[in-house]
């Protein structure tokens, strides 16, 4: 069975009920929840918003281990039954599920498991094949639509329709107004913060498969703004940042690109660019010179004096040598940046269309990368055009590791 369409449309629960049910009586004792992570599984498939796995069988389950992975053991009428649960978004996640005999797999975001050629290491070829020697198998996929190029299509779901499948094959579409539980308003509040006709209102909304195609920020320049101005009366200053933080894409040879971020209220506001080009500029500059020319670039704003609080600073994971400066200096608390571009760039999408956040004017590098900041069409999946991106970069590791978006929709819900 494959539950695929918007977000919030309740295709995870409905399959963790049919899961509950087939699981009472089949005869297999062994069987496998997986999610792009292992968290990811628990979340969606054991707890799901208080309908999963766990909820359902409140007061028969219990949570231990089964050979090494976390299990979830439920009593049932026709005897004990353990869920193992995995991870599948890894080339190697395949290892984590050999050895055992699966009776049902239900897995979420099954566009997220990682799939190859080879069958002996395709989490998804491989989960299939330890299904062989079941007496009563059964497979529950769920999917958010994603691009119609990606192979979870063309090699199994599409496919599966068209040459049907052995055992019977049940696809089921759903939008977001299948969800009962959410009311006209509540659903209304939710696609006021998306782009009528862009790619996530589409697949989120309406779960149409879609590819982008042009800029990914096609709403760029409403997002510029100027600095709030502060004023300074009797002594103290009026409508100060409540907040600051720095956000790096590091480079050598390509460029080094840094935004320095500052909160006043709700919105967050990008108020100034570093941004050296080793390529361009025909100069190689090391960790060292970099700190620097950041140390100075920042001297002005009083953020690194003794005293202060060190300046948060959101850096891509893989600039490990100039992390290690950033610590040893002592003057900034370093943060590695969530690295999931699909999710960031659609999150920052999100972020930009909804005033959450604002690029100064200043800012003369980011409208440069903005304006031409475009997709790949030719992809099997949602990725830009890796063409002077690094700004972008930077603006995409702030929003998506401080979780600019579902902090603004929290707020807005209280408010509502």
């Amino acid at each position: 069975m494959v539950a695929e369409g918007a977000i919030r449309s309740g295709k995870t629960i409905d399959h963790c009920i049919i899961a509950s049910m087939y699981l009472e009586t089949c005869p297999d004792k062994i069987h496998l929840a997986s999610g792009s992570t292992i968290a990811n599984a628990k979340m969606n498939i054991g707890d799901c918003n208080g309908y999963g796995l766990q909820h359902i069988f409140r007061g028969r389950c219990k949570w231990g281990l089964y050979q090494g992975n976390e299990a979830l053991y439920i009593r049932t009428k026709t005897g004990t039954k353990i869920v193992v649960f995995a991870g599948g978004g890894k080339a190697d996640s395949y290892k984590k599920i050999l050895g055992n005999s699966y009776g049902l797999w239900i897995a979420t975001e099954i566009n997220l498991h990682y799939d190859s050629k080879n069958s002996e290491t395709s989490f998804i070829k491989v989960a299939l094949g330890r299904q062989v020697a079941s007496k009563k198998p059964m497979v529950l996929w769920d999917l958010n639509p994603c691009n119609p190029n990606h192979t979870i299509y063309s090699s199994y779901i599409d496919k599966y329709r068209e040459e049907g499948l052995e055992g019977g094959y049940h696809y089921q579409h759903f939008t977001i107004a299948d969800n009962l539980s959410v009311t006209p308003e509540r659903r209304a509040q939710i696609e006021s913060t998306y782009t009528k006709g862009s790619v996530w209102y589409r697949r989120d909304i309406l779960g149409e498969r879609c590819k982008p195609e042009g800029l990914c920020f096609p709403m760029w320049e409403d997002a510029l703004a100027d600095e709030p101005e502060r004023k300074y009366e009797k002594g103290i200053w009026l409508n100060p940042p409540s907040d600051y933080c720095l956000s790096i894409d590091y480079g050598t040879y390509n460029a080094f690109a840094c935004l320095l971020w500052a909160k006043y209220g709700h919105v967050w506001y990008a108020i100034r660019e570093y941004y050296w080009s080793g390529r361009d500029e025909g100069v190689q500059k090391t960790d060292e010179q970099y700190y620097n020319d950041i140390e100075g670039w920042l001297k002005d704003t009083g953020l690194l004096e003794d005293g202060q609080q060190r300046l948060k600073v959101i850096i891509d994971p893989s600039a490990s040598s100039f992390i290690t400066v950033l610590q040893q200096k002592r003057k900034f608390r370093v943060i590695t940046a969530d690295n999931d571009v699909e999710a960031g760039i659609s999150e920052t999408a999100n972020a930009l269309q909804n005033g959450f956040i604002k690029i100064c004017h200043v800012c003369k590098n980011w409208k440069k990368e903005a304006g031409g900041y475009s997709w790949d069409e030719k992809g099997e999946t949602d990725k830009p055009v890796k063409e002077k991106d690094h700004l972008m970069d930077a603006m995409r590791y702030f929003v998506k590791t401080m979780n600019i978006v579902e902090t603004n929709m929290r707020r807005l819900r209280r408010t509502a």
